[in-house]
């Protein structure tokens, strides 16, 4: 949507366009016998800040009940518009709520997303609570320099923190990732696809599912 006339005065897109432009999708795939696997709802930027992101789901699950019943829907979100009920609401319709934490450590979460002021990483891990586990966590380990300062989320001080966080949400799925090799991110690597097998091996032993991104 590069059109900017696609866009209202805050830079979002309009509900109703959101919902004209998923249909002639749905429907252009449909004429071609594609069936899609998920509608996901990401990008750059937080899903979840748009005014209408409740009406948009709705509008998201008529459309996928129309035209393809199998698909699921997916939302990436940060977490940060949880005390927002309609989103609650929202995240807790999807098939897919993919929730990101980075680390257990404020103080390391904070490093890594640059949150806005006023972010509470606590009422961030109380509002995940209140999914009582339906959610996916989504989890991305990094090292190097970030902001000028040292960031590694990959020790085992980090990860034994973070595993305690994971067993307390009890989330259906674990998501494991590291930055892609592109990354414009000058100071910060890869975590070796090894490391991230361990990891996703301690949390197999919590009895979580693991899903590896290399």
């Amino acid at each position: 949507w590069t059109d900017m006339g696609l866009y209202d005065s805050e830079g979002f897109p309009p509900r109703e366009i959101v919902r004209n432009k998923l249909k002639e999708k749905l429907i252009y795939m449909k004429g071609r016998e594609e069936k899609p696997d998920t509608i996901t709802f990401a990008g750059n930027g937080e899903p979840t800040i748009h005014p209408f992101f409740g009406a948009v789901i709705e509008d998201t699950m008529l459309l996928r009940d129309r035209f393809a019943p199998d698909a699921k829907i997916a939302v990436l979100s940060n977490g940060t518009m949880l005390d927002d009920p309609n989103v609650f609401s929202a995240l807790e319709m999807v098939d897919m709520n993919i929730l990101k934490i980075d680390s257990a450590r404020e103080e390391t979460a904070k490093l890594m997303n640059q949150p806005a002021e006023g972010f509470s990483y606590k009422r961030l891990v109380e509002n995940i609570m209140r999914f009582k586990g339906r959610f996916i966590l989504q989890t991305m380990f990094i090292r190097g320099v970030c902001q000028g300062r040292v960031v590694d989320n990959a020790t085992e001080e980090e990860l034994r923190q973070w595993l305690q966080l994971v067993r307390r949400l009890r989330p259906q799925m674990v998501m494991v990732y590291t930055i892609a090799r592109d990354t414009p991110a000058v100071g910060l690597h890869k975590i070796p696809a090894k490391e991230l097998h361990r990891i996703a091996a301690r949390v197999q032993d919590l009895g979580i599912a693991v899903q590896i991104s290399e």
